[in-house]
């Protein structure tokens, strides 16, 4: 009994001497990098990095082609049905949703369109969160945000201002969007400079 808690005593003793587990790197798939690379560069260019994403496929769907949500969005990147035909009228290459390439190409292709949406007076950061933003609760709920900002006196082109007025903005599941850009963030956060992601 005796030998048991001495045991115990340098177990514990040992562990506290060794300091924290190093991070580990979380089982988030590498299987898709090279595709959201590709088609981030061919819609965003050489530049733009790339695993802004793989945050966001993991934020819509974890990676999984498998997923679908309630309202029918499908995929990787969680495209409807609606906005998926819309984006193959103008690129016919992009054949189906539920390819995992096409679903996240189409999604990039996407993300590109709200980014030009959101060009004048906008800071990358800034322009990058109304892009996802309008991504998951359409550009048209924005708009009514900016200008719930601009009555109550703020800039309607930063983040912090349509945080703030979020719950007043009528017809806006604005939690949801919140914690989506947020999610997203933190995702990218995470990541190595390969795409790997650390706790």
């Amino acid at each position: 009994m005796i030998e048991r808690s001495v045991r115990a005593c340098q177990l514990i003793a040992f562990l506290a001497l060794a300091g924290p587990a190093p991070a580990r790197v979380e089982a988030v798939t590498d299987r898709y990098d090279d595709t959201f690379r590709k088609y981030s560069q061919r819609f965003f260019g050489p530049g733009y990095d790339w695993r802004i994403f793989k945050a966001q496929a993991m934020a819509e769907s974890n990676i999984s082609m498998d997923a679908k949500s309630w309202v029918g969005a499908r995929g990787i990147m969680q495209l409807m049905p609606g906005t998926f035909k819309e984006i193959r009228s103008r690129n016919p290459e992009i054949a189906t949703i539920d390819d995992p390439e096409w679903n996240i190409a189409a999604g990039i292709y996407y993300d590109r369109q709200l980014w030009n949406q959101w060009r004048a007076g906008f800071a990358d950061q800034n322009r990058r969160r109304f892009m996802f933003a309008s991504y998951n609760a359409g550009r048209r709920t924005l708009l009514r945000a900016q200008q719930v900002a601009r009555t109550r006196m703020l800039d309607p082109s930063i983040w912090p201002s349509i945080q703030s007025v979020a719950p007043a903005v009528p017809k806006w599941r604005h939690e949801e969007t919140l914690g989506y850009v947020d999610k997203i963030d933190k995702h990218a956060a995470r990541m190595d400079d390969k795409g790997r992601v650390g706790r």
